[in-house]
């Protein structure tokens, strides 16, 4: 059964952050709103709750999970950057866009692309879920909660928990979020790719769209 966190979006509780924080500390999975949909998260570190996490969505190894960081200065550890792709990091930074990224060392080998060693980076232009990451003390491991065979993120923590209740250790209720994925852009290409349009403009970054 998993425990309701009710939060003011704009000056969440830090109380009832603290204790989302220490569920996932202690390896649960939680839905927490983002800019751009509810997300299902995780510690980076815990490989069982990565696979449950990948369990409640069904997906496999090959599908990308997010670093949910702070700000750029937590990226340089999880991903090799260079001039070029800082500077459109730093435009999209924060907001709904998630960068696919060559993943460094500190990366464990089951969080990244297995045959790519790639990772997808974010940072949430959310109060909420930036007040959680800053009770975490690291970037936490996410992914789009979208339902099993569905193709709509959802966006309402009401039916979030209705749904998963039985599987989620923690639900963050605050409103509604965006009913639209991010905007994935490949930075591993000799070319920006956007890979899936969602919430974020291309335009922001300077990227033009193929009719």
């Amino acid at each position: 059964m998993s425990q309701y966190f009710e939060v003011h979006p704009d000056n969440p509780q830090p109380r009832l952050l603290k204790q989302a924080a220490q569920i996932l500390h202690g390896g649960g999975v939680c839905a927490v709103p983002t800019d751009s949909s509810y997300a299902l998260v995780c510690h980076l570190d815990d490989k069982d709750a990565a696979q449950a996490l990948r369990r409640i969505r069904q997906v496999d190894d090959k599908h990308h999970l997010t670093l949910l960081c702070r700000d750029l200065s937590e990226l340089a550890s999880y991903a090799r950057v260079d001039d070029r792709q800082y500077r459109l990091l730093k435009h999209g930074t924060p907001g709904p866009y998630t960068f696919i990224l060559a993943a460094t060392k500190e990366v464990p080998r089951r969080l990244s692309h297995p045959s790519r060693r790639t990772i997808g980076l974010r940072v949430p232009a959310h109060r909420v879920t930036q007040a959680l990451l800053e009770a975490m003390g690291q970037p936490l491991l996410a992914t789009t909660l979208i339902p099993p065979g569905e193709h709509e993120p959802l966006n309402d923590a009401h039916d979030i928990r209705a749904r998963f209740e039985h599987v989620l250790q923690g639900v963050v209720d605050a409103g509604a979020c965006p009913a639209a994925p991010t905007t994935v852009i490949d930075l591993t290409t000799d070319a920006p790719q956007v890979v899936r349009l969602g919430r974020g403009d291309p335009a922001r970054l300077g990227l033009v769209m193929a009719e």
